[in-house]
């Protein structure tokens, strides 16, 4: 079989993508058609900007939910022949009824490219969004009593954020995922302590929202206490014995620290945000009214700084992505031979003068995620504004 050339690879990766294009088109006719009734996210159509950078992050988000279609080969599979081939070979022996070229060539140890960049975005997305989450639910659950109370306990804790800070993020995410520290158990201790703050953020939500109704209240806080408990134990401890929580070592390894590092910035700004929102009459108009402190941080003052968190939350995951690559790019990612973009770039750019494809597509893979991710960011402060 001859080699494929660009126009025809190019041609059977936008075939491969057919479901991805399928849900972009569907999630933009719904999201133009009802952008009126959507808040935010729909004034997030009138901007260009904004509009492209869902596009890019969408088109990442649907690649990794459809990976498994879209894959011509098994991403860890080996070749033989196929060791640093390039764009459009043809495989030497191939299976009946499989695909029969290497799209994007082949790697280091005869991998398909092609297949170990479309499966890298689930990898990326997978830990990225999650571990941006509870770094959030971490930093408003300690930044709004800090910020609205004051005194000792903002002191406190304004010390322990500074003193997280204070360190290079690169070399403190490289520190909590390197083999002595890992072997210390520390990265399960944390796990521990930061996996906690989820179910705290959600009772005392909960709790401060239907306070008057308890028969609700005790409902909705029984339900968040089993349903978090339960997942608590699989993902700190990998102790559900039904099995349905659990996590690998490596990745909670690398979840851990993206939760630790991001943490601080995240306090500080809410804490910031408080300081500020807190002088405000309807803050004091709730107060006089005789609401609880955390009625009032709650659903008082953080409805009125989703903007400005909102935006802060894309950015966070563009940072956690290339933090990701980072450590996969210094062979401390979730895995080995896993098809993670910054362990396919490092093993690429050993070869990068010869054959450059290896290292290139994830490479692009990875910046077109963080551009999509800032775009999508300064759209939605641009609208935010408006408020």
């Amino acid at each position: 079989m001859e080699t494929l050339s660009w126009f025809q690879i190019i041609a059977a990766m936008l075939g491969r993508f057919l479901p991805v294009w399928i849900a972009l088109a569907v999630t933009f006719a719904l999201s133009i058609t009802f952008r009126r009734r959507l808040g935010l996210y729909g004034r997030l159509f009138d901007s260009p900007v904004g509009m492209m950078g869902f596009s890019i992050v969408m088109f990442w988000v649907f690649t990794a939910i459809f990976a498994d279609m879209i894959v011509t080969m098994d991403p860890l599979a080996q070749f033989a022949g196929s060791k640093n081939a390039v764009p459009g070979s043809a495989l030497k022996s191939p299976v009946d009824g499989a695909f029969t070229h290497l799209l994007l060539g082949g790697d280091h140890v005869a991998r398909d490219v092609f297949s170990r960049m479309v499966m890298g975005a689930r990898i990326v997305l997978k830990i990225a969004p999650a571990a941006t989450m509870f770094a959030f639910m971490v930093g408003i659950t300690l930044g709004l009593p800090a910020g609205y109370f004051g005194g000792k306990l903002d002191t406190g804790l304004s010390f322990l954020a500074n003193l997280v800070l204070a360190f290079p993020v690169i070399l403190l995410f490289y520190l909590l995922v390197t083999p002595e520290i890992v072997q210390s158990g520390l990265p399960m201790r944390f796990a521990a302590v930061l996996f906690l703050f989820p179910i705290l953020f959600l009772v005392v939500l909960l709790n401060s929202r239907f306070f008057t109704t308890p028969m609700k209240r005790n409902l909705y806080v029984a339900v968040v206490l089993v349903l978090g408990l339960w997942a608590y134990s699989g993902l700190a401890f990998n102790a559900d014995p039904t099995g349905v929580w659990s996590m690998d070592p490596n990745l909670l390894n690398v979840f851990v620290s993206v939760v630790f590092v991001n943490s601080p910035g995240v306090f500080r700004i809410v804490r910031g945000m408080v300081m500020d929102i807190k002088t405000r009459d309807y803050v004091a108009a709730g107060q006089t009214r005789g609401e609880g402190p955390w009625y009032i941080m709650l659903w008082e003052i953080l409805p009125n700084a989703r903007g400005p968190l909102i935006v802060d939350f894309c950015l966070r995951i563009g940072y956690t992505t290339i933090l990701l690559g980072t450590l996969g790019f210094f062979g401390l990612g979730v895995s080995p031979e896993s098809p993670d973009w910054g362990m396919s770039i490092n093993y690429g750019r050993r070869l990068l003068a010869m054959v450059p494809h290896p290292a290139l597509a994830p490479a692009l893979a990875l910046m077109s995620l963080v551009l999509g991710l800032n775009l999508l960011a300064d759209g939605l402060r641009e609208e935010s504004l408006k408020d």
